[in-house]
């Protein structure tokens, strides 16, 4: 067969549970002389809108049994779709058994991952488990040289316009998109399925792992030039980059999505802290992160901690975008602006920025919420639990190792720094003062050369403010792992830290204890390591 051979549709089987946009598309059908075959509730819709059209218990002489778990697996049907149109030895098994030939199959699933998403129970899930939907799609994907099938909806509109292009056929390079799209189709499905059970079951790590998605967007190119990328979103994705709501701006880059979802992520920590919070980051590393009395405030003491790789950044807000914030974020090119809301003042500030992209949540991101994260390495995946760490919420467990004792703006901000310091790229260094990070390393193979850098930052800070005293003098400083020598926690009182708050763990761990308790410095050890990598 010519992949250009055109296949005239006569017959459709229609089975769906997701109604929208059906009566419609069969009415057009049935103008195109498509007569129409259909089950239960959809044979119902399709009669109730004056549409003639055939019951599947009609065809295959049995009745839909078992609640409808028993209506379409019956040879009639699924020969009907499995049977090649070319091969002589098939036609004859039509013919002896009188088995008409199904060129159409339109069929979406039973809504499993909707009804997990809602918390139904254990019973309602089981029964939203489709079979023969699967089995249909799989059958007329199977033969798609003959047979074109259909699982959404949105791909009615171009089902229509190839009938009418080719005389009520369908093109084989239509019939194999559409074939692509199906198997994909009940790969994701199987794959929410199999993640549920292993849910119910307890099973952390599971035999195998399918990590299901659906595109979102085509990106002009990933974080180089030369790189195709896309951007998908997971079915039930919850408050951030992937359901957000673009209200203006140019499209979203590779690395736009990137670093939006590291900024929102990081904000998103600051949910319940009661205070405005603003975090600005570039290439995936905070470069700022402060509270205030306001979203301007904040923004203001974030931006001032370095001001120079801010241009250019992302900026994340746990509240709703204000027209006075706004008017301070669009004092300097920003690539994108994350928020859960925004009000009218903002929009219109915004508004004049013609390519600054504005990202609207409607909430912030459960930073606690148990989930997976994935990476790709040569021939295979690594497969962790998300860090759901929060070590601000279990003050209590932190244990002072030094002789003196920090006060408590110093854990405050030792609660802060720590916190931010889970969003860095490891090694990681933080220091802050009164609720606003003052200088940030990030990166680093050696503890010391990040702790120098953010020193170094601080500085800077300092002299673009007017300042002749460096920011992080009387700063308390987070590490986002032990200090496996001394010389990294000097380096931070050289810098002018007060309050250290790291891990501990470290088998030189009393060494460091006592360079602490000689530089006059309190310490905290929190147990709970924060790589970033």
């Amino acid at each position: 067969m010519s992949q250009d051979d055109k296949r005239i549709v006569r017959r459709a089987l229609l089975s769906v549970s997701d109604k929208s946009g059906l009566v419609p598309f069969a009415q057009r059908l049935s103008e195109l002389g498509v007569d129409l075959v259909s089950t239960g509730g959809t044979a119902r819709a399709l009669s109730d809108a004056g549409l003639s059209v055939t019951d599947v218990a009609d065809v295959t002489e049995f009745p839909e049994m078992m609640d409808g778990r028993v209506k379409t697996l019956h040879p009639k049907i699924h020969g009907g779709l499995l049977a090649n149109r070319n091969d002589a030895g098939h036609v004859g098994a039509m013919e002896v058994h009188n088995i008409q030939p199904i060129d159409m199959l339109v069929v979406n699933l039973y809504p499993f991952e909707e009804t997990v998403r809602r918390g139904a129970d254990y019973a309602t899930c089981i029964e939203n488990i489709d079979i023969g939907g699967p089995a249909l799609i799989r059958a007329a994907a199977k033969n798609h040289a003959d047979v074109i099938v259909l699982t959404s909806p949105e791909d009615y509109e171009s089902a229509i316009t190839e009938l009418e292009a080719n005389d009520g056929g369908t093109r084989f390079l239509f019939r194999k998109q559409m074939a692509a799209k199906a198997y994909g189709r009940t790969a994701a499905y199987d794959a929410a399925i199999s993640a549920w059970f292993a849910e119910q079951e307890g099973i952390e790590t599971a035999d195998r792992v399918t990590v299901s998605a659906q595109i979102k967007q085509t990106l002009r190119y990933g974080e180089n030039p030369h790189q195709t990328a896309a951007f998908y979103t997971f079915a039930h994705s919850g408050a951030g980059v992937a359901s957000a709501r673009q209200v203006q701006g140019k499209e979203l880059s590779y690395n736009n999505i990137n670093d939006t979802d590291a900024a929102f992520e990081l904000v998103s920590e600051f949910a319940d802290w009661g205070q405005p919070a603003v975090a600005i980051i570039k290439h995936a590393n905070p470069c700022g992160v402060a509270l205030g009395d306001s979203l301007q405030e904040a923004y203001q003491r974030a931006f001032r901690c370095d001001s120079v790789s801010a241009f250019g950044g992302i900026v994340a807000l746990n509240r709703a975008l204000d027209g006075a914030a706004a008017e301070e974020i669009s004092k300097v090119f920003t690539e994108v602006v994350i928020a859960p809301g925004a009000d009218d003042d903002a929009l219109k500030v915004i508004s004049e920025k013609k390519n600054l992209r504005l990202l609207l949540t409607d909430g912030m991101a459960n930073m606690a919420e148990a989930g997976s994260v994935v990476r790709m390495v040569s021939g295979g995946l690594l497969v962790q639990a998300k860090d759901t760490g929060q070590v601000f919420k279990n003050r209590d467990d932190l244990k002072v190792v030094t002789k003196r004792q920090p006060s408590e703006q110093e854990i405050e901000d030792m609660l802060f720094a720590f916190t931010v310091a889970k969003h860095v790229k490891s090694n990681a260094i933080v220091y802050v003062k009164d609720g606003a990070t003052v200088g940030i390393g990030a990166g680093q193979m050696s503890r010391v050369d990040s702790s120098r850098i953010a020193a170094r930052k601080s500085q800077d800070a300092a002299e673009a403010a007017g300042l002749t005293e460096p920011l992080a003098v009387g700063s308390v400083v987070a590490s986002d792992a032990f200090f496996p020598f001394a010389d990294g926690l000097l380096s931070a009182a050289e810098a002018g830290a007060t309050a250290v708050i790291q891990p501990g763990g470290s088998i030189r761990d009393d060494e460091v204890i006592a360079a602490a308790d000689d530089a006059g410095l309190a310490m905290v050890f929190t147990g709970m390591r924060h790589f970033r990598h």
